[in-house]
């Protein structure tokens, strides 16, 4: 630590607000607020304090802190948003709304009008969404277009444009779709009456809506004015029938927001949902992926997600449900977000965390899509991963002067010990990252133990894998690597040729000694420079294959070994061996088996001789 920023330390102020650790570059590692900047900074670089790793390394690298005073934890708290937001720094939970899904938006102009956009802008514009169901998101529209006279135009309805007559009505005004601003027709007032109207339906709010129509077709119809109040009867028709659509989840009627979490931390990536309940209703969801969560909590990912949604929310409602609590982390503090509740609301929000009955199975059903979310997050990722082709497997294809690119690799490999315990692997390659999934073994047939024949060995090998997608259609590599030279390469040829499928995929022998690529009928090796990227990926494949089939082979001789231990049994017999091993798992576990545990697998007179003969093996008591 400088002496600088220790003197920064030493004179920080006790008062609530937002602090930024910058590097030695000037860039912003990390934003955060504080209701006592002083001790919460300092806390950073205490010794001995435990952190997690991605906050360790973090604290390496500050070099500055800055900090921005405020008069309460709230202002405090949106401030941090919004410079969150700004900044992106690296080491903040990063929030991230799937911007694909269209939101509606009301523009922050004179007479402002409402439409569909999938484009968020920093404006002053009111936005609600995003609806993933795009049908819903249709029938709210058709809703808003049945119920409100507004304008579509994008005319500018300024009034001294306005006063100066620069507009004319168009269709929509003659079919009764619009009041006419632009001609002075309809006052600013009465068409900002109708737009919070509007806000009253994104908000859920139908029922306060439908009596305010009702009230207003009565008085109408009170007046004689029986045009108007039909026109009102087919708005509340239209606003019935849209509410009818709507999923009933909750029988007291209330306004609430759910917020379920999953967080899938060997993939790296969370995902939190929102369901906004209005009036008892289920009118919308959203979610956010949630990266960079190393470290962190799950209750400092609830927190994260609701202050950010709340710091420039339109609508708060009168209660707020959570799959977890942030308040049962010793760093997190939901009073700041509480406040800002209080404030906006103008009453308390209570925050819950419910444990049983309706509430909980909504939080439940929360989480359950969250939980969805993030495995269609992951097959997604996985697909593009698979769709990337790396610049290894273009120029292998390059190299080999193929048709079709290489994306899909086999790779064989034959081992043996001394000539004895003969296996074979095969490996699967998919644009150049291992498929493991796909990996095979061979237990060689066709050799006897003490005669090593690798030509033999990679014949049956061949046959058996090919023979068998003969029989199921695939899939097929584009192309066979098989490790060894010409002799190798030629047995695997001849088995292709005598099972018919020679030609439909290239096939090539790399040699060890000199990294000699051998392709049929060509008897001059190719050669790759050493730094290739595609003899990197040869080598690659070749030494998972050797691997694969080593660790096998290594397996199937600890096995062997267990095995005769137990054939030195008087009485234990090669299937006997094998069924103890395999129902008790390991050598160990059948020496450590009671008498009783044995007999029900082997019966009692097998168990009685396996038990004596451990407990002749026991050392003497001193």
């Amino acid at each position: 630590m400088t002496d600088v920023l220790q003197k920064k330390l030493d004179h920080l102020p006790r008062e609530p607000g937002v602090y930024k650790h910058l590097d030695d570059k000037g860039s912003v590692l990390y934003v955060g607020k504080a209701k006592n900047l002083r001790t919460r900074v300092r806390s950073y670089f205490q010794q001995g304090r435990k952190r997690s790793g991605r906050i360790e390394v973090m604290v390496k690298k500050i070099a500055d802190v800055e900090v921005i005073v405020t008069d309460t934890e709230v202002e405090a708290l949106i401030l941090e948003n919004n410079l969150i937001k700004e900044l992106q720094p690296r080491y903040n939970v990063n929030l991230r709304d799937d911007k694909t899904y269209p939101y509606i938006c009301i523009k922050n102009e004179r007479f402002p009008r409402v439409f569909k956009t999938r484009s968020v802008r920093n404006d002053g514009s009111k936005y609600f969404g995003p609806y993933t169901d795009v049908k819903q998101l249709n029938q709210m529209m058709d809703a808003i277009r049945s119920v409100f006279q507004l304008r579509t135009c994008k005319l500018d309805l300024s009034k001294e444009k306005i006063e100066a007559g620069k507009h004319e009505v168009c269709l929509q005004y003659h079919i009764d779709n619009c009041k006419g601003p632009c001609v002075g027709e309809q006052s600013e007032e009465d068409y900002q009456e109708t737009i919070d109207q509007v806000e009253q339906l994104l908000n859920g709010h139908t029922k306060a809506l439908t009596s305010h129509l009702k009230e207003q077709m009565e008085t109408a119809s009170a007046n004689l004015d029986f045009e108007e109040a039909a026109r009102l009867r087919d708005q509340i028709q239209a606003l019935e029938t849209y509410s009818e659509r709507q999923k009933i989840v909750s029988q007291d009627f209330e306004d609430r927001d759910i917020f379920g979490l999953h967080v899938d931390r060997d993939e790296g990536v969370g995902c939190g949902t929102l369901f906004r309940v209005r009036e008892g209703k289920m009118i919308g969801r959203r979610h956010t992926y949630l990266h960079q969560i190393e470290g962190r909590t799950d209750e400092e990912l609830m927190l994260s997600l609701i202050e950010d949604y709340y710091a420039s929310a339109h609508f708060y409602p009168n209660e707020v449900l959570l799959a977890v609590d942030p308040n049962e982390h010793p760093t997190q503090d939901t009073v700041p977000l509480e406040e800002l509740l209080r404030q906006k609301k103008g009453r308390q929000v209570p925050i819950r965390v419910p444990q049983r009955g309706e509430k909980a199975s909504l939080v439940r059903m929360a989480c359950s899509n969250a939980k969805l979310l993030v495995n269609e997050y992951k097959l997604q990722r996985m697909k593009r991963e698979r769709d990337r082709i790396p610049e290894a497997v273009k120029q292998l294809g390059e190299a080999l002067q193929m048709d079709d690119l290489p994306k899909r690799i086999d790779g064989i490999d034959i081992s043996h010990l001394g000539g004895t315990e003969t296996v074979a692997s095969c490996v699967v390659f998919l644009n150049g990252t291992p498929r493991k999934s796909e990996y095979r073994t061979y237990k060689i047939r066709s050799v006897e133990d003490g005669t090593p024949d690798d030509f033999k060995s990679m014949r049956e090998v061949v046959r058996r894998r090919y023979k068998r997608m003969v029989k199921e259609g695939g899939p097929w590599p584009d192309l066979l690597v098989v490790d060894g030279g010409k002799g190798q390469l030629s047995s695997t040829v001849n088995v292709l040729k005598e099972l018919d499928v020679y030609g439909m995929f290239p096939v090539i022998g790399i040699a060890k000694r000199l990294e000699e690529i051998f392709q049929p009928g060509d008897p001059d090796p190719l050669y790759l420079g050493k730094d290739h990227p595609s003899l990197k990926l040869l080598q690659n494949l070749r030494n998972e294959a050797h691997r694969f089939a080593v660790t096998y082979q290594r397996k199937r001789r600890k096995k062997k070994m267990l095995r005769s231990e137990l054939l030195d049994i008087h009485g234990i017999g090669e299937k006997t061996a094998q069924t103890l091993l395999r129902e008790f798992g390991s050598l160990k576990q059948v020496k450590q088996a009671d008498a009783e545990a044995l007999a029900d697998v082997v019966g009692p007179a097998k168990a009685e001789k396996v038990v004596d003969f451990y407990r002749d093996e026991e050392p003497a008591e001193a």
